[in-house]
């Protein structure tokens, strides 16, 4: 079974959306979980991760503007994205990591137009 990504759309530059990941069957506290995002042509690139103890990191790009976070139940990895801009536009995949073994969501779009 493999990760649930939800929440893609399209939206105006400035807008915000919530992305959700999910194992419906796993607890995912013990996993460093990430976002990562590509766009046709180019490779997949890390947007934000959270460690199992919530270190969190994010691309110098959007700093300031995602954030990620785990909920109590620790299935469900969300990232908040506010002021899209059109350079947000990619397939958002989610990531979950434990030693060697890494598991990828199906992945879900996001538009932002100008």
């Amino acid at each position: 079974v493999q990760l649930q990504a939800s929440g893609g759309g399209s939206v105006q530059a400035g807008a915000s959306l919530r992305l959700a990941c999910v194992h419906p069957r796993r607890a995912l506290g013990s996993y460093t979980m990430a976002w990562f995002r590509q766009v046709p042509g180019k490779q997949r690139e890390l947007v934000a991760g959270i460690t199992a103890s919530g270190i969190t990191d994010y691309a110098d790009s959007v700093k300031g503007r995602f954030t990620i976070s785990r909920d109590n139940s620790r299935k469900t990895v969300r990232l908040q994205m506010s002021s899209l801009k059109p350079d947000d536009t990619a397939v958002y995949y989610c990531n979950a990591k434990r030693g060697i073994s890494t598991t990828w969501g199906q992945g879900t779009l996001v538009t932002v137009s100008s």
